[in-house]
């Protein structure tokens, strides 16, 4: 954002804008403030540089870059559904067709009409090519329905397919690049209107053709009837062209430069509108200062689109003036080649039918243009988003993880976040065995929580290397790897599932059988808020739905404890999995800690150190770097930094005792 969020007040630029003119000197200053600051919050981001080149396309550069944008669109229409993009070809081919039949019959209903002889004659002679127009028109109308009918059925696989493809890129690129903001931007604008853009592409692509087709239709029987008459229709189409694809370019633009804009108000107005932080806004009287932001960021966006509204209504009156110019100027030449005897009436009237038939697809020819040129724009964000994550995807070795280990070494590990300007964790080295319970301690940013996530695969090392039995984790197949891996977050997700669903999720590969799934509840002492629930196990735990239930912070943390037990996964690591039980809860899930350990590892990252004295080894982070190891003994007796943390907190409780 150009500048710091201010609460409005009576001198604020809100304030100013609503005062009359002439209120003084500091009237003008607000003002002049609040011109610079929308300025600033206007300023296109430094990542749209590249996509504001491309909404810079003059007319002819559209015009070279049509058939690349037409062979995505087609490409992606084939993708989604082959079968009903031939069969929607072959019906926009065939009602060209049936358009230029119907065109050439005209000819022949005039040239009957106007020979010499009784009006029945004429009219006799005209009929054979009126009754071939009739169907010709007839036909042209079915084949129109049936590529609409394939049209309707095409445009939602389109969408599908496009959404599919972010979503399966999104989910498939390492983690670390959620860390990279310039990726969160390409998958903003991807999300934001790419997807559109490619059912909107292929939906404009389509229509280009069936006006492309009705075109060539009209032009055939000009060249026909004179040739002179082809270049001045396409004359008299030029300037709405260019207005239209002047007019189009401005409204990228202003998209490009209002995304931010847009963005930090979507954010704050879902603040004022969701649940979760309901009782937070009211708590800290924060209404009005999140309603003037947004009135602030509104009013910026509002100005600017009426400026953008004036020059795009002066732009087509532009174009439809020079058009209009040159339309007379065409029918002025028919009128030329008749007077002259250069072309028979008959072949006039004709000629005229075709020149408004031909100025009309041409006019929405020229439209089509544009919106598969503007789409194309948009549709590249999404393209370059599809580019950018394909180069962070995930390798998949093909090598499966093995079903269980005996020892996990950590050997020289580093790992530095993406810009970030020192390492997360620095040359860790550890040995972790089946059946211990490893405790992670250290102050916050001290690197226990990145080096889990190490641990669990969810990044991967910038140096040194982690392996099982000897493997190499980064020559495993990753998602095989985090099948063998449970982990309780700090804050687990509040996935919008059953609560049976909400314990099982993750486990596709076996049949989730209900003994199962209660007797993990019962060990993550979740199953009797569970069985108090509308529909138990079956209850949707969202109260965005009809039947919903909400849950508390620690009932959401039990599931995701009983989520861990169901897993039966050789490695548990919990990071602070009590941090929001009450002390009985909490007791009762470190009880069954060296329950759960019997013949797998626990790796527990935790600020309460009275739960860490059980552990068979106890790891000491600082700044990124391991520097104290050894059991609870061994550790107090070295006087370091354990030590000290344990002292602390232990004194804490004496002193209340």
């Amino acid at each position: 954002m150009g500048r710091e969020p201010s609460m409005p007040h009576a001198s604020s630029p809100e304030a100013a804008a609503d005062a009359p003119d002439g209120a003084g000197p500091l009237t003008a200053a607000l003002e002049s403030d609040e011109a610079d600051g929308e300025e600033a919050e206007l300023a296109l981001p430094y990542w749209l540089r590249s996509t504001e080149e491309a909404a810079k396309a003059s007319f002819l550069q559209m015009c070279r870059r049509l058939p690349r944008l037409l062979r995505d669109a087609w490409s992606l229409a084939w993708r989604a559904g082959p079968r009903t993009t031939l069969a929607l070809v072959v019906f926009q081919l065939l009602g060209g067709a049936a358009s230029a039949v119907g065109l050439i019959s005209v000819v022949g209903v005039f040239d009957g009409l106007l020979q010499a002889g009784a009006t029945p004659e004429r009219v006799r002679a005209a009929v054979p090519s009126l009754l071939l127009l009739v169907g010709a028109l007839a036909v042209r109308g079915a084949l129109t329905s049936a590529a609409a009918a394939a049209n309707g059925r095409l445009s939602p696989l389109v969408f599908q397919a496009a959404e599919m493809r972010l979503l399966e890129l999104t989910t498939a690129v390492d983690l670390s690049t959620f860390d990279d903001p310039d990726w969160r931007d390409a998958m903003e604008r991807a999300r934001d209107r790419g997807i559109d853009a490619g059912q909107m592409l292929v939906d404009r692509a389509i229509e280009l053709g069936t006006h492309l087709i009705g075109l060539v239709a009209a032009a055939s029987v000009l060249a026909v009837l004179h040739p002179v008459l082809l270049p001045l229709l396409v004359l008299a189409v030029v300037p709405i062209a260019w207005a239209a694809v002047r007019s189009a370019r401005l409204g990228y633009r202003q998209m490009l430069k209002f995304i931010t804009v847009w963005r930090r108000q979507r954010m704050l107005a879902y603040l004022l509108a969701a649940r979760e932080p309901a009782a937070e806004l009211r708590a800290f009287t924060v209404r009005e200062f999140l309603l003037g932001e947004i009135r602030r960021l509104l009013t910026a966006a509002t100005r600017e689109e009426i400026r953008l509204s004036t020059h795009q209504v002066r732009t087509t009156l532009v174009g439809n003036s020079l058009s209009a110019v040159a339309t007379g100027i065409t029918y002025a030449v028919l009128l030329w080649l008749l007077w002259t005897g250069r072309m028979e009436l008959a072949a006039g009237g004709a000629a005229a039918y075709a020149i408004s038939t031909g100025i009309g697809k041409l006019t929405e020819l020229a439209y089509s243009a544009n919106r598969v040129f503007e789409q194309g724009l948009y549709f590249s964000d999404f393209q370059g988003f599809c580019d950018l994550s394909l180069a962070r995807t995930e390798q998949d070795s093909g090598r499966e993880a093995p079903e269980g280990f005996e020892e996990i070494r950590v050997e020289g590990v580093t790992f530095r976040y993406p810009d970030a300007e020192r390492a997360a964790v620095r040359d860790v080295s550890m040995t972790l065995r089946r059946g211990q319970i490893i405790a992670l301690v250290g102050e916050n940013g001290s690197g226990k929580s990145t080096l889990a996530s190490l641990l669990a695969g969810l990044y991967r090392p910038e140096g040194g290397r982690i392996t099982w039995d000897g493997r190499d984790l980064t020559t495993i197949d990753p998602e095989s790897m985090r099948r063998r891996v449970a982990v309780v977050m700090q804050e687990p997700t509040r996935w919008p599932l059953s609560a049976r669903e909400t314990i099982t999720i993750g486990r596709y590969e076996r049949q989730a059988h209900t003994p199962d799934i209660h007797d993990a509840a019962r060990a993550g002492d979740a199953h009797e808020f569970v069985m108090e629930l509308p529909r138990e196990y079956q209850t949707l735990l969202s109260r965005h739905f009809t039947d919903g239930a909400d849950l508390s912070g620690g009932q959401w943390q039990r599931l995701a404890v009983s989520r861990a037990f169901y897993r039966d996964a050789p490695l548990l690591i919990c990071d602070e999995p009590t941090a929001n039980l009450d002390a009985r809860a909490e007791h009762d899930i470190y009880s069954r800690l060296r329950e759960l350990a019997a013949g797998r590892t626990v790796v527990l990252i935790t600020h309460r150190m009275a739960s860490v004295r059980e552990a068979d080894r106890i790891y000491v982070f600082d700044h990124g770097e391991l520097v104290e190891e050894g059991d609870h003994e061994a550790l107090m007796t070295l006087g370091g930094n354990y030590a000290q943390l344990f002292t602390l907190q232990a004194s804490a409780y004496q002193d209340a005792a």
